[in-house]
């Protein structure tokens, strides 16, 4: 999967790009374009006062107008283009003042406004370029930060083809607390999707926290269940008593075969054929970092995976997205419309039609993974044998009927158990 171009956050400043096999940054075309030239509102407003003087004979009453060219250039350019537009705003106006023989005294007072507001203007184009240009580092930073914690996913792991889709409710921080990885181990590959209650640094850090304890012992416990207590461990010496993380952790370690241990989170979408299912957990376990609530051990369900079938883990700000009416956004229903065979083409119907839903842009952090086991020469799909049980063989996946059931994903214990 090519994650890049694939996040919300894409566009950013920093991002280098290859021009004639050279590498180059975007910001040079700004740089070159704010050098060359400015806006064309603040030479339009010059350009009318001068019509004004020579087609109505009036231009002297609207002389004062002049000093909101580089008034307005100071938004919008750089502080050579503002010397640039108050230069030309006072010789214009020594100019006007001079043709309807303006009083000196007069005069000077209006050429003393306009260069007044032009080095005004200079200082506020400095002041804002100097701000762009930390903005710049700080969205770097960011998004070192992000492929650091969120990092790529490739298109195939293992026997799968992935997508994920990520984007985080403060847009210029690119980051947020919900968390997704996806590694090939010796046991198969695992992945967990989950979602860190709050928002902002401490969100990023807990995420942070779980996703490195889970990439080393992914590779570390042949027991999924064992990699889901080392995380549990760890947040309980780094979580405060009022803080969680909703997760589902999941397995593949032979074919046809899924483990999953869902940990509070909002109930992954199995897709086989054109029926999307919810895999319900059998017996709720709490959050990650509220084990204390209970003394059993997480519920392991196992899955029935086979080719041709797909699973998307996501987080609940997709499924917690509300649209003008305050109606939640309809995952299943959603996903079941723009279903196709290339999970990437997938994931990026699914994600126009969320932000669609919202009007264009998301309140909450919102993570989609989705994973499909392709079909090889000549496979057929058994069928005929539930798609998913618990560990005691309890049938664990219902098909979807209706509306789908919202999922807050962070709150424990609120879905009954699905037989």
């Amino acid at each position: 999967m090519r994650h890049a171009p694939q996040q919300e956050h894409d566009g950013s400043p920093i991002r280098r790009q290859r021009r004639g096999g050279r590498v180059r940054s975007p910001r040079v075309p700004a740089t070159v374009h704010r050098a060359a030239g400015t806006s064309a509102l603040p030479l339009l407003v010059i350009f009318l006062v001068v019509c004004v003087d020579l087609f109505g004979s009036a231009g002297k009453i609207w002389l004062p107008l002049l000093a909101a060219g580089p008034a307005l250039a100071a938004s919008t350019s750089g502080p050579a283009g503002v010397l640039g537009v108050g230069l030309l705003a006072s010789l214009l106006g020594a100019w006007i003042g001079a043709r309807h023989d303006m009083a000196a005294s007069q005069l000077i007072v209006v050429l003393c406004a306009l260069v007044t507001v032009t080095l005004a203007g200079t200082l506020a184009s400095a002041l804002r370029e100097r701000r762009e240009r930390v903005l710049a580092a700080v969205r770097s930073v960011a998004e070192t930060a992000q492929h650091a914690l969120l990092k790529p996913v490739p298109e195939t792991v293992g026997p799968f083809r992935v997508a994920v889709r990520y984007s985080a409710a403060a847009a210029e921080a690119r980051i947020g607390g919900d968390l997704y990885s996806l590694v090939p181990t010796p046991y198969g590959v695992r992945m967990i999707v989950g979602d860190v209650r709050g928002k902002g640094l401490p969100a990023v850090g807990t995420a942070s926290l779980v996703l490195g304890v889970f990439r080393e012992a992914a590779h570390d416990e042949p027991d999924i269940r064992d990699v889901v207590a080392r995380i549990e461990r760890s947040l309980a010496r780094n979580l405060g008593g009022d803080d969680f993380v909703t997760a589902v952790v999941a397995g593949y370690p032979e074919p046809g075969r899924l483990e999953m241990v869902n940990c509070g989170h909002a109930p992954p979408l199995l897709i086989r054929g054109t029926d999307v299912m919810p895999v319900d957990p059998v017996r709720p376990a709490p959050p990650l970092g509220l084990r204390a609530l209970i003394d059993e051990p997480p519920c392991l369900q196992v899955v029935r995976f086979v080719e041709g079938d797909q699973l998307l883990l996501y987080t609940d700000g997709v499924t917690e997205a509300r649209d003008a009416g305050r109606a939640f956004y309809p995952l299943a229903e959603g996903l079941a419309r723009h279903l196709c065979d290339e999970p990437d083409r997938t994931l990026a119907a699914l994600h126009r039609d969320l932000l669609d839903h919202v009007g264009g842009r998301l309140h909450d952090d919102a993570a989609l993974l989705l994973l499909r086991k392709p079909l090889t020469a000549g496979a057929v799909d058994p069928g005929g044998e539930p798609a998913a049980r618990a560990r005691d063989g309890a049938p664990a996946v219902r098909p979807l009927t209706g509306p789908p059931v919202r999922t807050p994903g962070g709150t424990f214990g609120d879905r009954a158990d699905v037989a």
